[in-house]
Parts: structure tokens; sequence; C-alpha cells
């Protein structure tokens, strides 16, 4: 078994606009992302951080760290998987985001597991 085996995390990502909360007058559009996070390795590993870069379609970028995701620190056992739903707002009706999770391993092996960018974008509505 190679290494990279041991601590291997799959993240997929589903997003959607809100438009009830979003005001494009107001330059408010808000974006929900469904992530989930599933243990592909043989070793437990726990969610431990969260390092988001928001792009807000203007050439805006954000970055937000922080404990956990949304309030938790899962732990996952191989094969098990944790699904979570959060959002953000932006100024513009297209945006992408992209980040990371840090990850430590029952073992003590901390890791970083890529979260792949993906885009928000507004429906286009003809008026």
């Amino acid at each position: 078994m190679t290494e990279n085996k041991k601590y291997e995390i799959d993240v997929s990502i589903r997003t959607a606009y809100l438009p009830d909360q979003s005001d494009e007058d107001a330059d408010r559009h808000v974006f929900a992302y469904t992530i989930t996070i599933a243990n592909m390795g043989t070793v437990p590993a726990q969610l431990i951080s969260r390092h988001w870069i928001i792009d807000n379609g203007d050439g805006t970028v954000q970055e937000v760290r922080g404990l956990g995701v949304v309030g938790e620190q899962p732990l996952l056992k191989p094969g098990d998987s944790f699904e979570y739903t959060s959002g953000t707002v932006i100024p513009t009706s297209v945006g992408s985001m992209k980040g990371s999770y840090q990850m430590a391993a029952e073992d003590g092996f901390h890791f970083d597991v890529t979260i792949p960018e993906f885009i928000l974008s507004a429906p286009r509505i003809l008026h």
C-alpha cells in the first residue's frame, strides 16, 4: 500500500444560487454549497480547520480561515463521509471558491486536503 492511500480524502461539491436571499440591485448574491468529505484511506482522520480562497469575480479575493466546518471537527473513519451545507455572499453574479482542509490522522500524521475550485454562478434571466 502506498503512503498516500493511507491518507486519501475525497471532496465533492454541489452549489446553489439562493435568489430569495439575494438582491441583485444591492450587489448581494447568495450561494449555498454542500460539501461531502469522504475518507477513502485506511487511517481515521479528523478535520481540524479550513482555508477558503473566495474570488468575488471582480478581481477581489477574500481568504477565510477557521476551525472545523459548521461548528464541527468531524472524525472520519475509513469509509465514513461527512456532509455539510454552508454559504457565501459575494457582490457579483459569478465567482469561485477553492481551498483546503487541514486534517489530523489518528496515527499523528497531519496533512492538507485540496478543495477543488468550484464556480458560483447565478442563473441568467432574460427580461
